[in-house]
């Protein structure tokens, strides 16, 4: 629609300061609760089929009937209109529809501000200071409620025959359980698409995270139509593997090299913290299982007497630790320095420790699935390197890739 530029000449003749147009009382505000107002007018007038002092209304059995007044919440503060109405009270505005008090797109500033983290009281708070409109807490939780509709049909979706890698991990969330606070799992599947995209494939919360749960996990994306996982990434969880394998007995399970780094630095002091890192780092760059195997046998020499559980715990995963040396380089670097799981992690934990505790399982949930829906738009793109990547899976997995 273009807008003629003598009429936004003569509006803002009289400028003097940006107050004039974004100020509570400014240009825009207003112009735009008059634009709202001769638009339901104009509603009113196609819903009556005449115009306004018409004789064509005359014994029609309807007609205007004043109006009442609402005030909608928008990003330019709050705005009361003047809505009109028929005598019959057939009449409803579609651009500021009934029961509607905020514009559209104002509920997803909500969702977005509480997929952040911040609590209901700070997004009260936000949007007063920001946008001078005050939003109670019901109507926050009414906004944020809704989203878990959406989560269940997130949840049941469809996915894709072949994931060619997935990574599994839980993360520990508090919720509150009536006058305590317990520790519970929280599982998410994170799979990459033939074409190279991430996408999440679920969220699941138990009470603690254990192999069972995992097999349950594993299961539901067999029922939803996953077929074949070539490389499943995961922690060190004692029947993990097992109940993987248990599903998908043709998955190569790797045992995921992030954990099981960080898992071992937390013994270190932070002393020998980056020596003890950079000596990890010539096992798992190591070009082959062998070579692997002889640092990490030099490791164990360094390190024994002062960290002895390190070496022990990467001896006693290595047969999930050495199908990392299998792969080619692609399929590797792939693997190694795309670990969407921790990535994803991080962000979440970040989230979670802004909350503290939830109110229910429900609610960490709505939270962390907002989260999750906010981190994965940014996965438009196919991970770098992956069609190299591709061409080795398809050769390593042969006659399991589909035809495309």
């Amino acid at each position: 629609m273009t807008i003629d530029n003598k009429l936004i000449d003569s509006l803002i003749r009289d400028y003097q300061k940006p107050e004039d147009i974004l100020g509570e009382n400014g240009l825009l505000k207003q112009l735009t609760k008059a634009i709202l107002e001769r638009v339901m007018q104009a509603e009113l007038t196609h819903h009556l089929g005449y115009e306004k002092h018409s004789l064509a209304g005359y014994n029609t059995g309807n007609s205007r009937n004043g109006t009442s007044k609402k005030t909608l919440a928008s990003d330019l503060g709050e705005m009361p209109v003047e809505v009109p109405r028929d005598r019959q009270s057939t009449f409803e505005p579609q651009i500021v529809p009934k029961g509607h008090t905020r514009f559209a797109g104002f509920n997803d500033k909500i969702l977005s501000l509480y997929a952040r983290g911040m609590t209901t009281r700070e997004i009260q708070a936000h949007l007063e200071e920001i946008y001078q409109v005050e939003v109670s807490p019901t109507l926050i939780s009414n906004v944020t409620e809704a989203v878990m509709d959406e989560v269940k049909a997130w949840q049941n979706r469809p996915l894709e025959a072949v994931y060619p890698i997935v990574y599994l991990d839980a993360l520990q969330v508090k919720i509150r359980d009536g006058a305590h606070v317990q520790n519970k799992a929280i599982y998410i599947a994170i799979g990459v698409t033939l074409s190279g995209i991430k996408e999440v494939l679920g969220l699941w919360v138990a009470q603690t995270e254990g192999a069972k749960f995992w097999l349950q996990v594993v299961t539901e994306l067999k029922n939803r139509g996953v077929a074949d996982i070539f490389i499943a990434c995961i922690d060190g969880l004692k029947g993990f593997a097992e109940a993987i394998e248990a599903v998908f007995p043709k998955t190569q399970v790797q045992l995921c090299l992030v954990h099981l780094v960080r898992y071992s630095l937390q013994y270190v002091s932070w002393k020998h913290r980056k020596e003890v890192a950079a000596d990890l780092k010539k096992i798992y760059q190591a070009a082959t299982r062998e070579e692997a195997e002889r640092q990490l046998e030099k490791f164990a020499e360094k390190w024994d007497r002062m960290y002895p559980s390190i070496s022990q715990s990467w001896k006693r995963n290595w047969e999930r630790v050495a199908v990392f040396f299998a792969y080619p380089a692609e399929i590797r670097k792939v693997i190694y320095t795309t670990n969407a799981i921790e990535s994803v992690n991080m962000s979440l934990r970040k989230i979670i420790k802004n909350r503290g505790s939830f109110p229910t399982e429900e609610a960490a949930v709505k939270l962390l699935y907002l989260a999750l829906r906010n981190i994965s738009q940014k996965w438009t793109m196919p991970i770098k390197d992956w069609k190299a990547a591709l061409n080795q899976l398809s050769i390593i997995f042969d006659g399991r890739m589909p035809v495309r």
